[in-house]
């Protein structure tokens, strides 16, 4: 598994989780300085052996040139002349040395920079935080609303710096997947290029440059796209922070400050620890953990919750406390200690309260809407440029679909999804097959409106596949949406198989009736949806596509597209 997603929430809580995953972005990035550096170096050398060589090889081209037969002529051959000029024009330093060290210093050099300053806000905060804490409450209320307002300024830049230090994490490694590769990819066609037999060794490598290409340019184009989502999301985080406070709906998290009691002369203390509460079994869990010595985390402690009851400052000389009765212990009350009052109030109504619940129905109102909004579409607008979006972007690449949803042929994962399409309410089911054929049906005219399958995936897939919340995670996700959606409207015939009654025109795909073909020439597929066969082999079910030149037909118990002019029908 890849390195998790820094969620901009987890910067509110600083989880020792949410301290892990930073860690291993940070392991990640050094790992990277180290790997630039020792090729930096490699690389210093190969182009100090690199001009030795150059230099031989001209000096051996000049000698041939200068050993010449009269009646040879005095004209260079191509072998002399590639010698002498071609692997003079190299350049190893443009195409890999810079690029790669600029990216070193700029950008691994800006996230150590970030590091720091992080580090410092963070050892602020706490110690500032702790200070807060330890103050008499029966000190005089402007000194505590004074310091109240001194540790929530510290509060907000710990914070501001934590956003901006996590996105700078998730943006280099992003970055890298295209400012390291690319340079790369430059590098070795230079590289192939320079040996004798760099033409057909040029012409084999052809066919992966141009698909590392797509998929560095892909990369680059989901890039942006995520960064503008994760910036808006930082953004709206920024705005109201108390509202993505809370990260799940069982359970509430963050830190407490657990009184421990000791037998005289010794009194009590305060330990840290990071708190989970979960709302149904009434349980909370305590691990210690401090950020000053050096993040270990320490022993789960869990105790269930029977009472809580808000702790007065005349009964204890420190404020935002609360007393916890557990039923593990009875006659045992743990004391402990937020952060502040807003945490205060969190806590008391985490401990206590329920999470509404809210049920959604698809009524038929709704479901007419749909159908007459799909009709005035198809009937005034079907082929109209850019249909739903002006420009698109071809995602539909076999290879990279192939590596995005791993596990199982096009065959399963159609029928996964048919699987869960017909696990949803049956007025949602119907909408989806309308909208599918509707999707299916501009599809069919994209030379007009350009707007192919891939498109329609970039525009619906967010719509038909939102998530639950506003998450790094999420935006992560999108291409999935995406492809997911395409899968949709291409298999939409078998995927809402079953929706629709007889007066609502949608075909459904069946095996063995129709019409019989004979192939007369052999044929292997270029795509998944394509049949490959032989001389001989009989097609049943064939029925005209909606690909020009193209029929549907099933061989050996698999649908797909057969070239029209490759059978002869029976």
């Amino acid at each position: 598994m890849g390195l998790h997603p820094l969620e901009f929430s987890e910067c509110y809580l600083d989880s020792p989780v949410f301290r892990e995953k930073i860690k291993s972005h940070e392991a990640e990035l050094d790992k990277t300085n180290r790997f630039i550096k020792e090729l930096y170096k490699d690389g210093k050398n190969l182009i100090n052996a690199t001009k030795q060589l150059v230099l031989a090889q001209r000096k051996f081209a000049q000698s041939l040139g200068e050993f010449q037969f009269e009646y040879i002529g005095d004209a260079k051959t191509d072998d002399e002349r590639c010698i002498g000029e071609f692997l003079w024009n190299m350049n190893i330093t443009e195409t890999l040395m810079k690029p790669l060290e600029k990216f070193r210093k700029e950008q691994l050099g800006s996230a150590k920079a970030e590091r720091k300053k992080y580090e410092k806000e963070t050892e602020k905060y706490y110690s500032s935080l702790e200070k807060l804490l330890n103050m008499s409450a029966k000190k005089k209320e402007p000194q505590l609303q004074e310091a109240d307002s001194q540790v929530e300024t510290i509060r907000q830049h710990f914070q501001e710096e934590s956003l901006d230090y996590v996105c700078k994490l998730q943006e280099i490694q992003e970055r890298k997947k295209f400012d390291c590769v690319e340079p790369m990819l430059a590098f070795f066609q230079t590289v192939f290029t320079f040996y004798h037999q760099g033409f057909e060794l040029a012409n084999d490598f052809n066919h992966y440059k141009k698909a590392l290409q797509i998929n560095i340019q892909n990369t680059r184009s989901r890039f942006e796209g995520t960064r503008v989502e994760v910036f808006e999301l930082m953004k709206r985080i920024r705005e109201v922070p108390q509202e993505y406070r809370q990260t799940s709906p069982i359970s509430s998290e963050g830190y407490l400050y657990v009184q421990e009691k000791r037998p005289p002369p010794f009194g009590s203390s305060w330990v840290k620890r990071y708190c989970t509460f979960v709302k149904e079994q009434k349980i909370l869990h305590m691990v210690t953990f401090d950020h000053r010595s050096g993040g270990k985390m320490g022993e789960t402690e869990s105790v269930t919750l029977k009472s809580c009851v808000r702790k007065t400052t005349d009964m204890l000389d420190r404020r935002f406390c609360l007393d916890i009765e557990i039923t593990d212990r009875p006659g045992t009350v743990l004391t402990v200690q937020s952060l502040s009052e807003d945490d205060h109030k969190f806590w008391i109504h985490a401990m206590g309260g329920k999470e509404p619940v809210i049920d959604a129905q698809l009524d038929d109102v709704g479901l007419s809407f749909v159908k007459n909004a799909i009709n005035a579409i198809e009937t005034r607008g079907i082929n109209d440029q850019g249909l739903y979006r002006v420009v698109g972007v071809s995602s539909k690449v076999q290879k990279l679909l192939s590596l995005m949803i791993e596990g199982g042929s096009p065959e399963s994962r159609s029928q996964a999804i048919h699987c869960l399409v017909h696990k949803l309410p049956e007025k949602n089911r119907l909408v989806l097959g309308l909208l599918l054929k509707h999707l299916a049906t501009v599809a069919a005219h994209s030379k007009l409106n350009l707007m192919t399958v891939a498109n329609l995936g970039v525009v619906f897939g967010p719509t038909l596949m939102r998530p639950q919340e506003d998450t790094v995670a999420a935006i992560m996700d999108l291409k999935f949406q995406n492809i997911v959606v395409e899968i949709l409207i291409e298999q939409h015939e078998k995927v809402t198989t079953g929706f629709f009654s007889n007066d609502t025109d949608v075909r459904t795909v069946t095996g063995g009736g129709g019409k019989r073909a004979m192939a007369v020439y052999p044929c292997e597929a270029e795509h998944d949806s394509e049949l490959s066969f032989q001389v001989g082999a009989i097609f049943s079910a064939v029925a005209p596509s909606r690909e020009p030149g193209w029929l549907e037909g099933e061989l050996e118990g698999k649908k797909g597209l057969i070239p029209e002019n490759y059978v002869e029908m029976l």
